[in-house]
C-alpha cells in the first residue's frame, strides 16, 4: 500500500469537509494509533496483518487530512516499550517497517509532486542498522519538501525524548555554545525531536484507551485531547470529522490557554534575564547599586547576547543531527 492515496471525497464527504473548514481547522493532528492487535484478533488474522492493515488506514488518514486541510501529522509508530514484545511481533514490525520504507523510497516522485516532507522522531540507534540507513535515506530524501509534513514517531517515548533534549542542552554548555544559565523550559522545547514542528492542535487515540501511553507528553500540555472507541484499522473519515468538532467546540479556551502559557514563559525569561545581569554587575561593579536605566540597558544587551548564542547552539544541533542523518543516509544500499 502506498504511503499517499489518491482519490477524492464523494459529494457528501466533500459538503461535510467544507463546513468544517468554514470554522478553525487544526494545523496539526497527532494520533496514536491503537487497535490493530484487537482487530486481528477480531477478523482472526494474525497481528501482522493488524498492523500492515494499520498502514493501510495511515495512508488513507492522511489523505482525508490534506483535503481537510490539515498540512501536518505526527503519528506513534513504535514505542521504545514495544521491544517488550515478543520477539516475533517485533522482528515482524521491523520487517513491515522496512518495507513500508523502501516503498517510500520508490514513491519519491510521488511525494515530491504533493510535497511531502518526512520527519523520523526517536533514537534511531536503537532500531537495526539496516533500518536505520533506510530511514535516514527516506528523511534526507524528503527534507526540503514544505508543503505537509508527516512525523513519524519510531523507537519513541516521551520521556527518552525529553531525556535526551536535556543531554543535548548539557553538551552545548560543555561546547562553550551556551551558559547553564540560557537553560530554559523554551529551549528544551527546541531540543525535542519535533523542534521542526508546531505543537499539535488535537491529538487523537483510538481503540477506547484514556491514556496517552508517553507519547508527546510535553507538546500536548494545551492541545484538544480526543479518545474514541474506534479501533484504528477501521477508522473512518467521519471519526476524524468527529474529532475536528470536539477541536472547534474548544478552540477558544486552548488559544487562551496557549497564549497565557507564552505570556508566562517571556516572563519567566525576563526574570531570568533581570537576575544574571543583577549578579553580573554585583560582580563587575564598583559596590554602588546600578540605576534603572543602566539596569534595563544591561537587560537589553544580555537578552540580544543570549538570543545569539542560543542561536548559534540550535544551528550547531541541528548540523549535528543533518549530520548523522545524511551519513547514515549515505551508508544505504537500496538505489
Amino acid at each position: 500500500m502506498s504511503w499517499i492515496r489518491e482519490g477524492e471525497l464523494n459529494l457528501i464527504e466533500r459538503l461535510s469537509a467544507n463546513i468544517l473548514k468554514a470554522g478553525p481547522v487544526p494545523k496539526h493532528v497527532a494520533f496514536i494509533m491503537d487497535g490493530n492487535r484487537r482487530f486481528a484478533r477480531k477478523k482472526h488474522v494474525d497481528r501482522q496483518e493488524g498492523h500492515s492493515q494499520g498502514f493501510n488506514k495511515l495512508a488513507e488518514t492522511l489523505r482525508w487530512c490534506l483535503q481537510l486541510d490539515i498540512p501536518e501529522v505526527t503519528v506513534y509508530a513504535f514505542s521504545i516499550e514495544n521491544f517488550n514484545r515478543s520477539r516475533e511481533e517485533v522482528d515482524g514490525l521491523m520487517e513491515l517497517a522496512k518495507l513500508k520504507f523502501l516503498r517510500l523510497l520508490d514513491e519519491r516522485e510521488k511525494l515530491e509532486k504533493h510535497g511531502v516532507c518526512i520527519r523520523v522522531l526517536g533514537d534511531l540507534t536503537l532500531l537495526p542498522l539496516d533500518l536505520q540507513q533506510l530511514i535516514a535515506k527516506a528523511v534526507v530524501a524528503t527534507r526540503e519538501h514544505n508543503r505537509c509534513f508527516l512525523n513519524v514517531c519510531f523507537a519513541y517515548t516521551s520521556r527518552h525524548e525529553m531525556a535526551n533534549a536535556v543531554r543535548e542542552m548539557a553538551w552545548g554548555v560543555e561546547q562553550g555554545l551556551i551558559k547553564a544559565s540560557d537553560v530554559s523550559e523554551a529551549l528544551l522545547s527546541e531540543c525535542l525531536y519535533s523542534s521542526n514542528s508546531p505543537n499539535p492542535d488535537l491529538l487523537i487515540r483510538t481503540s477506547g484507551e484514556v491514556r496517552l501511553s508517553d507519547f508527546l507528553l510535553w507538546q500536548t500540555s494545551h492541545s484538544c485531547l480526543v479518545f474514541q472507541s474506534v479501533l484504528w484499522p477501521e477508522y473512518s473519515f467521519w471519526n476524524l470529522c468527529d474529532a475536528v468538532i470536539q477541536y472547534q467546540c474548544n478552540h477558544a479556551s486552548i488559544t487562551k490557554a496557549r497564549e497565557l502559557h507564552q505570556d508566562e514563559q517571556r516572563r519567566q525569561q525576563l526574570e531570568a534575564d533581570h537576575a544574571c545581569v543583577a549578579e553580573l554587575l554585583h560582580h563587575h561593579g564598583n559596590g554602588k547599586p546600578a540605576d534603572a536605566p543602566r539596569r534595563q540597558e544591561a537587560v537589553t544587551e544580555y537578552g540580544v547576547r543570549r538570543e545569539a548564542r542560543v542561536k548559534d547552539f540550535l544551528d550547531a544541533l541541528r548540523n549535528k543531527r543533518d549530520s548523522f542523518l545524511t551519513e547514515l543516509a549515505s551508508q544505504a544500499t537500496v538505489a
